[in-house]
């Protein structure tokens, strides 16, 4: 699909129904945000609060195409949460999402094992378009 026509809720209006997208979130209304810019997409959202629990989740062999992963969790923080989901699972992939927008957190992000990376606040039209680049 072309990324230019993924920028806005009306173009993706159940063009997702066959997917899955684990929201690694620790904040309810940085997920409410999430699953209100995903809803009329069609995929199918899990949430995870915490980073143990996405892991778990992954080991269990759940079926996710794309995580959303927020970085700054309690616990085990996101870039470590998304370490160890990459030894899982390589081919699946992850969009770091992180209010940090400070110099270098692309990188981290990047070193990490992450595919993409998204700064908070998030802009709905971003949101899509990154998505969209992964199905």
């Amino acid at each position: 699909m072309d990324e230019f026509k993924m920028d806005n809720i009306a173009s993706i209006t159940d063009k997702w129904i066959e997917k899955t997208i684990l929201i690694v979130e620790d904040v309810e209304s940085n997920y409410q945000f999430l699953a209100a810019t995903l809803r009329r997409s069609g995929a199918t959202l899990v949430w995870a609060r915490q980073g143990e629990d996405a892991i778990e989740m992954i080991e269990n062999n759940q079926h996710f195409d794309l995580v959303l992963m927020d970085v700054q969790l309690a616990g085990i923080d996101g870039y470590e949460v998304t370490s160890r989901i990459k030894k899982l699972r390589p081919d699946l992939v992850i969009v770091a999402q992180t209010a940090f927008a400070m110099v270098g957190e692309k990188e981290k992000s990047m070193a990490a094992g992450c595919d993409d990376y998204l700064a908070k606040p998030i802009r709905p039209s971003l949101l899509l378009q990154t998505i969209s680049k992964y199905f």
